[in-house]
Protein backbone atom coordinates (compact mmCIF):
# COMPACT_ATOMS: atom_id res chain seq x y z
CA UNK A 1 0.00 0.00 0.00
CA UNK A 2 2.87 2.30 0.59
CA UNK A 3 4.08 1.73 -2.27
CA UNK A 4 0.62 2.72 -3.95
CA UNK A 5 0.53 5.85 -2.30
CA UNK A 6 3.86 6.81 -3.43
CA UNK A 7 3.19 6.62 -6.63
CA UNK A 8 0.01 8.30 -6.54
CA UNK A 9 1.48 11.17 -4.36
CA UNK A 10 4.31 11.50 -7.10
CA UNK A 11 1.84 11.57 -10.02
CA UNK A 12 -0.27 14.21 -8.52
CA UNK A 13 2.71 16.22 -7.63
CA UNK A 14 4.24 16.13 -11.38
CA UNK A 15 0.81 17.15 -12.34
CA UNK A 16 0.85 19.82 -10.34
CA UNK A 17 4.18 20.94 -11.56
CA UNK A 18 3.55 20.63 -15.00
CA UNK A 19 0.17 22.71 -14.70
CA UNK A 20 2.07 25.68 -12.82
CA UNK A 21 4.10 25.66 -15.86
CA UNK A 22 1.75 26.01 -18.38
CA UNK A 23 0.20 28.99 -16.29
CA UNK A 24 3.19 30.92 -16.29
CA UNK A 25 3.54 33.43 -18.75
CA UNK A 26 6.49 33.83 -21.02
CA UNK A 27 9.19 36.26 -19.59
CA UNK A 28 8.97 39.28 -20.91
CA UNK A 29 12.03 40.29 -24.02
CA UNK A 30 14.71 42.43 -22.30
CA UNK A 31 16.46 45.13 -24.81
CA UNK A 32 15.40 46.33 -27.97
CA UNK A 33 13.84 43.59 -30.76
CA UNK A 34 13.59 43.96 -34.36
CA UNK A 35 10.41 44.55 -36.13
CA UNK A 36 11.61 43.30 -39.02
CA UNK A 37 14.01 40.81 -40.12
CA UNK A 38 17.34 43.25 -40.23
CA UNK A 39 20.32 42.69 -42.32
CA UNK A 40 21.77 38.50 -41.85
CA UNK A 41 26.03 37.99 -42.23
CA UNK A 42 28.16 40.03 -43.65
CA UNK A 43 28.11 42.94 -45.76
CA UNK A 44 30.05 44.79 -48.76
CA UNK A 45 30.78 48.19 -49.38
CA UNK A 46 29.13 50.77 -51.83
CA UNK A 47 31.06 53.80 -52.08
CA UNK A 48 30.92 57.36 -53.15
CA UNK A 49 27.02 58.66 -52.37
CA UNK A 50 27.34 62.63 -52.99
CA UNK A 51 23.98 63.72 -54.54
CA UNK A 52 22.17 60.04 -54.19
CA UNK A 53 18.73 59.46 -52.42
CA UNK A 54 19.09 55.72 -50.56
CA UNK A 55 15.32 54.32 -50.47
CA UNK A 56 14.87 51.67 -47.77
CA UNK A 57 11.22 49.73 -48.18
CA UNK A 58 9.85 48.71 -44.58
CA UNK A 59 7.15 46.01 -45.50
CA UNK A 60 4.31 46.13 -43.54
CA UNK A 61 4.28 42.03 -44.57
CA UNK A 62 7.16 41.28 -42.97
CA UNK A 63 6.57 43.00 -39.84
CA UNK A 64 7.11 40.45 -37.01
CA UNK A 65 4.36 40.54 -34.18
CA UNK A 66 6.41 42.54 -31.44
CA UNK A 67 4.47 45.44 -29.60
CA UNK A 68 6.11 49.00 -30.30
CA UNK A 69 5.31 52.33 -29.80
CA UNK A 70 8.55 53.15 -30.67
CA UNK A 71 10.81 52.49 -33.80
CA UNK A 72 14.72 52.85 -33.91
CA UNK A 73 16.18 52.99 -37.26
CA UNK A 74 19.86 52.17 -37.34
CA UNK A 75 22.04 52.66 -40.52
CA UNK A 76 25.62 51.43 -41.46
CA UNK A 77 28.99 52.72 -42.51
CA UNK A 78 31.68 50.90 -44.14
CA UNK A 79 34.68 54.08 -45.64
CA UNK A 80 34.80 57.40 -45.00
CA UNK A 81 35.89 59.88 -41.94
CA UNK A 82 32.40 61.59 -42.45
CA UNK A 83 28.79 61.09 -43.94
CA UNK A 84 26.84 64.78 -44.50
CA UNK A 85 23.08 64.09 -44.54
CA UNK A 86 20.76 66.90 -45.80
CA UNK A 87 17.70 65.01 -44.70
CA UNK A 88 16.06 62.02 -43.85
CA UNK A 89 12.58 61.13 -43.85
CA UNK A 90 9.79 57.85 -43.05
CA UNK A 91 7.11 58.11 -45.66
CA UNK A 92 4.42 55.60 -44.89
CA UNK A 93 1.86 54.31 -47.66
CA UNK A 94 -1.45 52.08 -47.36
CA UNK A 95 0.10 48.80 -48.08
CA UNK A 96 0.96 47.78 -51.29
CA UNK A 97 0.53 51.32 -52.92
CA UNK A 98 3.00 54.19 -53.56
CA UNK A 99 0.84 57.03 -52.21
CA UNK A 100 2.44 58.44 -49.28
CA UNK A 101 -0.13 59.26 -46.20
CA UNK A 102 2.11 60.56 -43.55
CA UNK A 103 5.79 61.70 -43.73
CA UNK A 104 7.84 61.15 -40.65
CA UNK A 105 11.03 63.51 -39.99
CA UNK A 106 14.00 61.21 -38.82
CA UNK A 107 17.06 62.51 -37.02
CA UNK A 108 20.28 61.75 -35.03
CA UNK A 109 21.08 64.34 -31.83
CA UNK A 110 17.55 65.95 -32.78
CA UNK A 111 18.35 67.06 -36.20
CA UNK A 112 17.14 65.74 -40.06
CA UNK A 113 20.52 67.27 -41.55
CA UNK A 114 23.48 65.92 -39.03
CA UNK A 115 26.94 65.43 -40.24
CA UNK A 116 28.33 62.10 -38.86
CA UNK A 117 31.76 61.67 -37.79
CA UNK A 118 32.72 58.31 -38.69
CA UNK A 119 36.25 59.09 -37.47
CA UNK A 120 35.18 59.66 -33.65
CA UNK A 121 35.71 56.48 -31.36
CA UNK A 122 32.42 57.61 -30.12
CA UNK A 123 30.39 56.88 -33.06
CA UNK A 124 32.35 54.53 -34.52
CA UNK A 125 34.27 52.21 -31.80
CA UNK A 126 36.33 50.56 -34.06
CA UNK A 127 37.82 53.72 -36.20
CA UNK A 128 39.48 51.58 -39.38
CA UNK A 129 35.81 51.08 -40.41
CA UNK A 130 35.85 48.54 -43.38
CA UNK A 131 32.91 45.51 -44.68
CA UNK A 132 34.34 43.63 -41.80
CA UNK A 133 34.46 46.22 -39.06
CA UNK A 134 31.11 48.31 -40.51
CA UNK A 135 30.16 51.69 -38.01
CA UNK A 136 26.54 51.03 -37.18
CA UNK A 137 24.69 54.01 -36.02
CA UNK A 138 21.72 54.25 -33.97
CA UNK A 139 19.35 57.04 -35.07
CA UNK A 140 16.40 58.93 -32.48
CA UNK A 141 13.42 57.13 -31.69
CA UNK A 142 10.47 57.95 -33.65
CA UNK A 143 7.00 57.67 -31.53
CA UNK A 144 5.17 55.63 -34.58
CA UNK A 145 3.88 52.19 -34.21
CA UNK A 146 4.11 50.37 -37.47
CA UNK A 147 1.31 49.03 -38.83
CA UNK A 148 0.92 45.54 -40.87
CA UNK A 149 -1.68 47.04 -43.18
CA UNK A 150 1.09 50.40 -44.01
CA UNK A 151 4.28 50.20 -45.95
CA UNK A 152 7.12 52.25 -44.85
CA UNK A 153 10.71 54.07 -46.98
CA UNK A 154 13.01 55.56 -45.40
CA UNK A 155 14.91 57.65 -47.32
CA UNK A 156 18.38 59.46 -46.88
CA UNK A 157 19.74 62.13 -49.06
CA UNK A 158 23.60 62.38 -49.13
CA UNK A 159 24.59 66.10 -49.34
CA UNK A 160 25.74 66.83 -53.45
CA UNK A 161 29.11 67.87 -54.50
CA UNK A 162 30.62 66.85 -51.15
CA UNK A 163 33.73 65.64 -50.72
CA UNK A 164 32.98 63.55 -47.64
CA UNK A 165 30.11 61.93 -49.28
CA UNK A 166 32.11 60.80 -52.07
CA UNK A 167 34.54 59.32 -49.68
CA UNK A 168 32.00 57.30 -47.82
CA UNK A 169 30.96 53.98 -48.04
CA UNK A 170 27.70 52.29 -47.22
CA UNK A 171 26.41 48.67 -45.88
CA UNK A 172 25.89 46.45 -48.81
CA UNK A 173 24.67 43.32 -47.23
CA UNK A 174 26.22 40.20 -49.07
CA UNK A 175 22.81 37.62 -49.08
CA UNK A 176 19.38 38.42 -49.67
CA UNK A 177 18.17 36.95 -45.95
CA UNK A 178 16.65 40.09 -44.96
CA UNK A 179 13.09 41.16 -44.89
CA UNK A 180 14.02 44.72 -45.85
CA UNK A 181 14.21 46.19 -49.57
CA UNK A 182 16.03 48.86 -51.29
CA UNK A 183 17.18 50.76 -53.82
CA UNK A 184 18.92 54.74 -54.67
CA UNK A 185 18.27 57.29 -57.16
CA UNK A 186 20.27 60.55 -57.93
CA UNK A 187 18.85 63.47 -56.29
CA UNK A 188 16.53 64.47 -53.19
CA UNK A 189 13.83 62.42 -52.86
CA UNK A 190 13.19 63.24 -49.38
CA UNK A 191 10.95 66.57 -50.40
CA UNK A 192 7.79 64.10 -51.30
CA UNK A 193 4.58 65.34 -49.46
CA UNK A 194 1.39 63.81 -48.78
CA UNK A 195 -0.70 62.71 -51.77
CA UNK A 196 2.72 62.61 -53.52
CA UNK A 197 3.96 59.20 -54.66
CA UNK A 198 7.31 56.63 -54.48
CA UNK A 199 8.66 56.80 -57.89
CA UNK A 200 7.34 53.82 -59.91
CA UNK A 201 10.46 53.67 -62.23
CA UNK A 202 12.40 52.29 -58.93
CA UNK A 203 12.58 48.80 -58.29
CA UNK A 204 12.93 47.26 -54.84
CA UNK A 205 14.41 43.98 -56.10
CA UNK A 206 17.58 44.16 -53.78
CA UNK A 207 18.41 43.98 -49.80
CA UNK A 208 18.65 48.00 -48.84
CA UNK A 209 21.51 50.51 -48.47
CA UNK A 210 22.54 51.74 -45.57
CA UNK A 211 19.58 50.69 -43.20
CA UNK A 212 20.67 47.66 -40.83
CA UNK A 213 18.04 47.17 -38.21
CA UNK A 214 14.66 48.12 -37.81
CA UNK A 215 13.60 47.83 -33.89
CA UNK A 216 11.60 49.03 -30.99
CA UNK A 217 13.06 50.95 -28.13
Amino acid sequence: MKTIYKLATLTLMMLAASLYGFSQKPPKASGPENLERGIIGPVTSNGSWSGYSTLALIPGAGLIPVTNTNTVLYIGFTAGAEADISNMVLYTTPRGSSTISTVTPITLGGISNPSIDLASATVCPIIEISAVNPCIVRLDPVKLTLSALSDYYFVVYFTASDPNNSAIGLTDPSFGQSSLRGTYITGNETTLGVGGSIPSSLSFAGQPYNLMYVMND
